[in-house]
């Protein structure tokens, strides 16, 4: 399927001192701010994982455990011949895998036994903070993001299938053994995906219905633009791709391991909420409004949020505009207090 998709741009970090990724300097913000994904080939080729990964996955399983320090991480299974789909079961009212704490070196042990099993059971560890599973693997494993304060995670594997979802952070995903497939699609897609529930969900995010390995075009005819919108790459260890917040992405372990490094950082305050709950409060109160009613709310929404410009509040003297003033840190707390307030009346 991704063989006829749009590549994603590719920036050969090989030729450029600015992107050699060897943490003398961060990472330009034209790459880290870019409106469009980009892979950075070799990004992290430098990397003593990398280079442990390109000899062997068992070198790679080594070098890992020397930064082992009796930690736990949530490993998901599906028994073995399964096609590697984390998903829903057939009723969506739960999931296709059994998910359990495990010690992380039971999870390197499990993927070492079934390294060249010709049907292997899917084995899975997503987002796993690296600072606590294996403390000390930054510091020679890293990349310079400047003054951002990204949460480092791990994700380890063998041949696995994420289906599409977004995230809210900014994502630098570094591949640092075997291959991995991405498959973005812009945000504006949303209605073309078919998205699943919003509150129970494979991995804590929304993730789009339908198979890209064999989509379902009766089903859900509207994927087809989504396809003739989806940019694609194929990243082996060394490489990265950067996907700006909000794109939806698909990613595929291509290999029986498979270990990706991911930065996510937000380019607003950490002290702003997330807009999901914003959505949440907007399912209760204005989406099942009179037709009327609601294109009414669109415009103040519109008004006050989406095209503010500081404008709105122009009219207003600086001390009397209260919520519409430019939000600190203080302004963030006193919004929460009074919607915690509303809230609990």
């Amino acid at each position: 399927m991704s063989a006829s998709l749009t590549a994603i741009a590719e920036i050969d970090c090989t030729r450029s001192a600015e992107l050699c990724g060897d943490g003398s300097r961060p990472l330009p913000d034209e790459v880290l701010c870019s409106p469009v994904p980009l892979v950075l080939r070799g990004l992290v080729a430098h990397w003593p994982l990398v280079q442990a990964a390109r000899r062997s996955a068992r070198a790679a399983d080594s070098y890992l455990r020397r930064f082992y320090r009796d930690a736990t991480v949530l490993g998901s299974h599906r028994p073995p011949g399964s096609d590697g789909r984390i998903f829903y079961n057939d009723e969506l009212n739960g999931f296709n895998f059994n998910s359990q704490m495990v010690r992380f070196d039971q999870v390197l042990d499990a993927l070492a036994a079934h390294l060249d099993a010709p049907a292997p059971p899917t084995m899975y560890v997503g987002s796993t903070t690296i600072d606590t599973c294996l403390p000390g693997l930054r510091a020679e494993n890293d990349v310079n993001l400047g003054a951002r304060d990204p949460l480092a995670s791990l994700w380890i594997g063998n041949r696995t299938r994420i289906p599409a979802h977004y995230d809210v952070p900014d994502n630098l995903a570094c591949v640092a053994a075997g291959r991995r497939r991405f498959t973005l699609f812009p945000p504006e897609q949303l209605k073309n995906l078919y998205v699943g529930p919003l509150d129970v969900t494979p991995a804590g995010q929304s993730v789009s219905m339908v198979d890209l390995h064999q989509p379902d075009l009766e089903r859900y005819p509207r994927f087809a633009e989504a396809l003739a919108q989806a940019q694609s790459a194929e990243l082996e260890a060394g490489d990265a791709v950067f996907i700006p917040s909000m794109w939806w992405h698909h990613v595929e372990g291509l290999e029986p391991f498979n270990i990706l490094i991911n930065y996510w950082w937000r380019q607003s305050p950490a002290w702003m909420d997330t807009p999901h709950n914003a959505l949440l409060l907007g399912l209760m109160t204005m989406r099942d409004l009179p037709p009327a009613q609601r294109a009414a709310w669109q415009e103040i929404f519109r008004h006050y949020v989406f095209d503010s410009d500081g404008s709105e509040a122009a009219h207003i003297p600086p001390a009397a505009r209260g919520v519409l003033a430019p939000l600190d840190e203080a302004g963030a707390r006193m919004l929460r207090a009074q919607l915690l307030n509303r809230l609990n009346r």
